[in-house]
């Protein structure tokens, strides 16, 4: 069963685990960053601080993008899917989305071709 959550202006749809996926899009350019999964938590975390924080389901713990990396990602808009139970981050990006170096975790097609471009060392910066 599906907990909704009334905190927000729109009832998000938690999952039974308590999160939903958020795709962050770069807010200029329309490029897709990355796909990752909010708590109540990090919603409004994110919403109070203008900086997009997620939760991390395999540290099982509330984080900030770009805490570490410096490559934060400073929200323009959150926005609802019709069926509210994804959100999208409209996002200014510093610098690259990905732990590997990438401006995007989109950086490869399904027959492992890069298409997109490192902007980072990730061997310097984590």
């Amino acid at each position: 069963m599906e907990e909704t959550v009334t905190d927000t202006e729109v009832d998000v749809a938690f999952d039974e685990d308590g999160l939903v996926p958020a795709i962050a899009q770069d807010a200029e350019t329309g490029e897709v960053l990355m796909l990752a999964y909010v708590s109540p938590e990090a919603l409004e975390r994110t919403r109070e601080t203008g900086l997009a924080h997620y939760y991390s389901r395999s540290r099982d713990e509330l984080w900030q993008k770009g805490k570490t990396s410096g490559h934060v990602q400073q929200i323009e808009s959150v926005r609802v899917d019709c069926d509210a139970d994804t959100l999208l981050y409209l996002v200014e990006q510093e610098g690259g989305a990905c732990h590997t170096g990438h401006r995007s975790c989109f950086y490869r097609t399904i027959e492992d071709e890069t298409v997109g471009e490192r902007v980072f060392d990730p061997e310097t910066v984590y």
